[in-house]
């Protein structure tokens, strides 16, 4: 799955790697976590911009909120079959921009939270879906989902489950729901192309999200096993 995940990227580099039409207003969270409100990338009828979605998918067909919290995530091999998220896939694709996202391994001490993203360190889009949900006192709410596919090599080292990151040549192809390409991206990212390493447990903790929680932290010896990241 993917439950937290980093965006550090100044606004211009997130202007430049989306193509979007303005800078966004947004700031430096190094511990996004569900329920919050992400940036989230789409193409609209004005071109695309980046707005502020709830992360945890609501489908319109909801009759409450609470189902938000079980639709942080969207298994790939699923999409169209899923009542949930199958009228998003068809018509409501969206990119997350992130840095890096956290995923936690079980050793014999517990779990060790570790941070995972591009070997060049780059700002990368994640897949998702987004809706539009009216709450029963009329109000429009916008929430979002991300999706995950198995996890390739490298990242299978940790968890079998992985957030799919697309291409950057390919955002054109996901954020247009009726472009027949967009179902053949739904596939592990290379591992060759990212990296990991372990960080401080403060990242269990929603309430830290400073750059504390990108530290490097120490490998413990039954940790020694896995391969370099």
């Amino acid at each position: 799955m993917c439950g937290r995940y980093s965006l550090t990227s100044p606004p211009e580099v997130i202007k430049e790697r989306f193509k979007l039409l303005w800078s966004p207003e947004i700031f430096v969270h190094y511990n996004i976590a569900p329920s919050q409100m992400i940036p989230v990338v789409r193409d609209m009828e004005k071109g695309r911009e980046l707005a502020l979605l709830k992360w945890g998918l609501i489908p319109s067909w909801s009759k409450d909120s609470a189902i938000g919290a079980k639709l942080i995530n969207a298994r790939a091999e699923t999409l169209a079959e899923k009542p949930s998220f199958r009228n998003a896939f068809k018509r409501r694709h969206c990119l997350i921009p992130a840095d890096s996202f956290y995923e936690w391994k079980s050793m014999s001490k517990g779990k060790q939270p570790y941070c995972i993203g591009l070997a060049d360190h780059a700002l990368f889009g994640m897949a998702g879906l987004w809706e539009h949900w009216v709450n029963p006192a009329g109000q429009a709410v916008r929430t979002c989902t991300i999706i995950t596919t198995a996890a390739n090599e490298l990242v299978g080292q940790l968890h079998e489950r992985m957030p799919l990151i697309i291409q950057p040549g390919d955002y054109d192809a996901w954020l247009d729901a009726s472009n027949p390409k967009a179902g053949e991206l739904l596939k592990p990212f290379p591992s060759e192309q990212m990296r990991y390493y372990p960080v401080s447990v403060r990242v269990n903790n929603v309430r830290n999200y400073d750059a504390e929680c990108l530290v490097p932290a120490e490998r413990s010896e039954s940790d020694q096993a896995l391969k370099p990241g």
